[in-house]
Formats: structure tokens, sequence, C-alpha cells
């Protein structure tokens, strides 16, 4: 039985950039784009239009960027998953939209073969969390008093072996890794991480990392 096809909505301003985006993609083995959108205001649209498993979503764009758009996204039921597009050195807001809900971020200029591997992973449930770009990204942030007190509050909400979960996950393991480190069923694994993100009102496995670096554990 062949696996589904993951289906994928590109978001870009740029014509050219969502022309290469579907070629580069729809020439990849189980994986087709299914529409595209360009600009921020024409997602909620096309997300109804086409139901995509995946959006890759532009942080800039004229009338309604990258991390607004990426919040509509991701409070609608069911969402799809969204990985944001920048160009790290001059995009302040890859943290902010990462916070919005988004799973991870690739540089436009990301190889081919890793955007397509990234597509699948997210796909499958895994971030997209590279820990040498994702440290230099959240040591930008100023982490305020405050958010390190709601942190650190929030995670004790927290059974014990879900805090030993949480940790697992924020430092970028997948569920295999957590389950074998922490001598648990897979599906252990997922059942917590469910936990997890009910308990802390969080919507993905990064905003889970993010709040464990807000709480200074990662």
């Amino acid at each position: 039985m062949s696996e589904p096809i993951i289906r994928v909505l590109v978001v870009d301003d740029d014509a050219l950039v969502r022309a290469s985006l579907e070629m580069m993609l729809d020439g990849a083995n189980g994986i087709s784009v299914v529409g595209q959108a360009a600009d921020g205001d024409e997602v909620q649209a096309a997300v109804d239009a086409h139901c995509p498993d995946l959006v890759l979503m532009d942080l800039r764009m004229p009338r309604v960027d990258g991390i607004v758009a990426t919040q509509r996204v991701r409070a609608r039921p069911n969402p799809p998953e969204v990985v944001v597009l920048t160009t790290f050195d001059t995009d302040e807001n890859v943290l902010h939209a990462l916070r919005a809900g988004a799973s991870g971020f690739l540089l436009k200029d990301t190889p081919p073969t890793q955007i397509v591997d990234a597509v699948r992973r997210v796909a499958a449930g895994d971030p997209i969390l590279s820990p040498a770009i994702t440290r230099r990204l959240m040591d930008r942030a100023a982490t305020q008093a405050d958010a390190h007190t709601i942190a650190q509050e929030s995670l004790k909400r927290l059974s014990p072996r879900e805090y030993d979960v949480m940790l697992a996950v924020a430092q970028g393991k997948a569920n295999a890794q957590i389950a074998a480190e922490l001598y648990m069923s897979l599906a252990t694994v997922k059942a917590h991480i469910s936990h997890i993100l009910t308990k802390l009102e969080l919507g993905n496995r990064t905003q889970i990392a993010l709040l464990a670096h807000d709480a200074g554990l990662a």
C-alpha cells in the first residue's frame, strides 16, 4: 500500500519563488503542490480550497505578513502544518512565527533535497529544528523576567514523566529516540506529547521547545 500524498500549499509574493518551489516539490515522490497564494491575506481561502497538509509560508509579504497568516492558519480546526521560509540574516521575525505555531523554518537558499526532506519530516510530525540555527535564533530574543517566570510556572503542570518527555522534545529528539532513552513505547511517547500540548495550551512541538527555552531549560 502506497504512502498518502503530502499536499502542499506554497505562499510567497514572488511568482518566481512559487514556481520554483512547485517544480521542485512536484518532482519529488509522495509530494504534490495543490495550490499557491501570493500574499498572507489569500491563505485562508487557499486552505479552504485545497485542504493542504502543509503550508510553506514566506514571512515578508506586502499586505498580510507570514506571522499573521500563520496565526490564522494554526487557529483553524485541524490546521495544516506551517513551515516558514526566510532569509535568516535579515529576518528578525522567525521566532515570532514559531511562537505563532509554525513547525519550523527553512532558509530560502536551502538545497532542494533538504527542502523536500523538511516537508516530509514536518508532515510526519517532526519539527525542523536545526540545533545550530535554532540556538542563534533563540539567542536573539531577549528573554524577559516575566516570560521566564510564566514558563516555569506552566511547566509545573506536568507530571515527572511528562517533564522528562518535554525536555527531550525541547532538545529536538525524535519520538523513536525519546522512546529508546526513556524506556517507553512509541505510543506512550506520543500520548505524553499530546498531554503536554493540552496541559500547556500549545500547538506543536516547536512551541514546547520555545517554552523550555523561556524557562531556562534549553
